[in-house]
């Protein structure tokens, strides 16, 4: 796997797609310009007139969406990645832990900050997620935080850990944490206009009830164009930045295989999630926050809305020769007696740094 290839071409895709996103939010304006020189009768109207009615309508709508974007992207921001974590029931792992999988996890942690080159960031355990599954949150490596589930904890060996580990880092490292969070302070933004269409369209009609009725209707056009058009850009832009999600999940396999110099760790993990019947899912209620985050996909959804690749192309990027056949076979293997990572390790003599912290 040339993993530098692999990278550029992931983020040559991931750029197109953002700017397809901020394409899909001048569309949006320009939806809402129409209306305004529909309802308004601009077409008539001196040239002046007409000009600065529509800068003026398209400044407003901009602003709406700005400022909204803005100050959710703050509220996203606040608490770093140690917020989002606790959210979700983390526990944050000690540095001086005496259990052996978690001693295993911090040693993998501080073995991939020094090869990716980053802080070693906090570190937390969601203990009710018998899934497989991880992820990075935070602002910036400084605030970063990565937290993992219980069962990626019991089912994955060393090398495993170590794939899952690399490829969170890697979201930390390409900056996928802040990418993530600007695309949905701007759906926030695009969400804040439909309201504002709403809310202008109500108006027109309690004013169509009265005298002003002849001077609401244009009102109500506009406010039902920014309804509509919010919208829908909800729902393009949720469908981009599912695309963009997906594009960052290669990256993130891409730069694991750097850091680790092998693919069979991540591949591994791969392969047990797909075998095991807990998968990735996450059962915490506030799933769909993370979602983009997660290492796995944390539910189902539809193809379109998929935050992940489908499973076995992630699989057969890492190995070539990967036959999805095998993960039925794994399936009936593991129905009865699913994988201990711990005991895989005993038996290729790998337990040597699962042991008990030295004394402080």
């Amino acid at each position: 796997m040339n993993f530098f290839e692999r990278q550029q071409a992931v983020r040559t895709v991931s750029a197109r797609l953002v700017w397809l996103f901020a394409a899909a939010v001048l569309g949006i304006v320009a939806v809402v310009d129409l209306a305004a020189w529909l309802a308004f009768g601009l077409s008539d109207a001196p040239t002046s007139t007409a000009v600065g009615t529509l800068v003026t309508v398209s400044v407003v709508a901009v602003a709406l969406i700005g400022v909204t974007s803005l100050v959710r992207t703050m509220l996203l921001r606040r608490g770093g990645g140690q917020r989002v974590a606790e959210s979700l029931g983390g526990v944050r792992v000690a540095d001086d832990t005496r259990d052996p999988r978690l001693r295993r996890l911090r040693n993998v942690v501080e073995e991939i900050a020094i090869a990716s080159g980053t802080p070693v960031p906090d570190l937390y355990v969601l203990p009710h997620e018998p899934g497989i599954n991880a992820f990075a949150a935070g602002w910036s490596p400084a605030n970063a935080a990565v937290a993992v589930t219980r069962g990626t904890l019991e089912r994955l060996n060393r090398a495993e850990l170590q794939g899952v580990i690399a490829h969170e880092f890697s979201h930390v490292v390409n900056g996928d944490m802040r990418l993530n969070i600007r695309l949905i302070g701007v759906l926030a933004g695009i969400v804040g206009l439909a309201v504002v269409g709403r809310v202008l369209l109500g108006s027109g009609r309690a004013g169509g009830r009265s005298d002003r009725g002849n001077s609401a209707a244009p009102l109500m056009l506009v406010g039902l164009a920014a309804l509509i058009a919010g919208w829908i850009g909800v729902l393009a832009g949720r469908l981009i930045k599912a695309a963009v999600s997906r594009q960052r999940e290669y990256l993130a396999d891409a730069s694991a295989v750097q850091y680790t110099r092998q693919t069979e760790g991540l591949a591994g993990a791969l392969k047990k999630i797909g075998g095991l019947p807990a998968g990735s899912t996450v059962r915490s209620g506030k799933v769909d926050d993370v979602s983009h985050m997660l290492f796995g996909e944390g539910r189902k959804l539809s193809s379109w809305m998929a935050t992940h690749p489908p499973l076995p192309e992630r699989i057969r990027r890492l190995d070539p020769a990967f036959d999805p056949a095998e993960l039925d076979r794994l399936r009936r293997r593991w129905a009865d007696q699913p994988p201990s990572g711990l005991a895989e390790d005993e038996a290729l003599g790998l337990t040597g740094d699962t042991g008990p912290a030295p004394p402080s």
